[in-house]
C-alpha cells in the first residue's frame, strides 16, 4: 500500500549552470543528469517545549529514520502489568513514552489497538475518539479513518485508533469543541520522516489546533495532529538518554490507563 503525504517536506536539486561550451549534440545533452541531494542526517530525539497562544506544550521530536513508534497494551486492561508510562517504556528499553488511546469504564479499548501485530478492540467506525488512525507497516503515518479503512487497518504491524484529529494537510481540524479545557497528549506529523509526542497544559481541542496549525511547536510545521486520551490520562515520561531529559509529567490524581505509545531506536 502507497501513502502519501500532502505535507511532506520537498528537497529540490539547484539547477546545473550551463556549460560555456558549444552546444552538445541530443545524445550528450540527454547524459546530463541532475544528481540527486544528499539526505540531510536524522537528528537524535530531544526534548522540546515552548508556550504558544497560551497552552504549554512539552514533547519529544524525534526522526522516523532512526527511531520509531510502538504501541505497549495491556490485555487484562489498565495497570494488569505497568502503573505508568516509565514502566511500560522501560520494560522495552523505550526512551520516552505517552499515554495512548481510550478505553472504556471496563479497560477495553474504545477503537482497534496493534501491538507488535496482536490486535485488541474493534474497528471504531462512529466515534469522533476513533475518527484518526496512528499506523505503521513499512513506515508510519496518520490517517482519517475512512481513508485507511478496516482493510488497510488489518495489514498493520502497529496501529492505534484516537481522534478526534487536530491538524490534516497543515490546516487545524474545523469543527472541534471549544468549550472542554483539559490536558492533551498528541502525536505530531510533519508529512516526511519527523515525529513529535508530548502534552499540552489545559485547553480545548479547538484552541489546541489552532496553536499547532499557527506555530511550529516541534520546530517544523504541523501537517498531521492526532489527539490521544488525555485529562487524568494525560502522561508523558522521558529518559536520561534523551537530550533534554530526564523528565516525567504524570501528576498525582492521574489515572491508569490502557495502553501507551513508546518510542525506540528503530530495528
Amino acid at each position: 500500500m502507497m501513502l502519501m503525504a500532502a505535507c511532506a517536506p520537498v528537497r529540490e536539486a539547484p539547477a546545473l549552470a550551463r556549460p560555456a561550451t558549444a552546444i552538445r549534440p541530443p545524445q550528450a545533452a540527454m547524459e546530463l543528469v541532475k544528481p540527486d541531494l544528499p539526505a540531510l542526517p536524522a537528528e537524535e530525539p530531544r526534548v522540546s517545549r515552548g508556550e504558544f497562544s497560551g497552552i504549554t506544550f512539552e514533547g519529544v521530536s524525534f526522526d522516523a529514520r532512526s527511531h520509531r513508534l510502538v504501541v505497549i497494551d495491556q490485555a487484562d486492561g489498565p495497570a494488569s502489568r505497568f502503573a505508568d508510562a516509565s514502566a511500560a517504556a522501560q520494560s522495552v528499553g523505550g526512551l520516552a513514552a505517552v499515554n495512548g488511546g481510550f478505553f472504556t469504564p471496563e479497560g477495553d479499548p474504545l477503537g482497534l489497538v496493534i501491538a507488535a501485530g496482536k490486535r485488541s478492540g474493534t474497528w471504531n467506525t462512529a466515534s469522533s475518539l476513533g475518527s484518526g488512525v496512528w499506523h505503521e507497516s513499512d513506515r508510519s503515518a496518520i490517517s482519517r479513518r475512512e481513508k485507511l479503512g478496516r482493510a488497510g487497518a488489518a495489514g498493520m504491524r502497529e496501529l492505534l485508533q484516537s481522534g478526534p484529529m487536530l491538524v490534516e494537510n497543515g490546516r487545524a481540524v474545523a469543527g472541534l469543541d471549544s468549550v472542554k479545557v483539559s490536558a492533551r497528549t498528541m502525536v505530531l506529523w510533519d508529512g516526511g520522516s519527523r515525529w513529535w509526542i508530548g502534552r499540552s497544559t489545559p485547553a480545548s481541542l479547538a484552541q489546541t489546533a489552532a496553536a499547532l496549525d499557527s506555530h511550529k511547536i516541534p520546530g517544523w510545521p504541523v501537517c498531521h495532529a492526532l489527539n490521544l486520551d488525555g485529562g487524568r490520562s494525560s502522561e508523558l515520561w522521558v529518559s536520561p538518554q534523551v537530550s533534554g531529559g530526564p523528565l516525567s509529567q504524570r501528576p498525582p490524581w492521574n489515572r491508569p490507563v490502557r495502553n501507551f505509545l513508546v518510542l525506540l531506536p528503530a530495528r
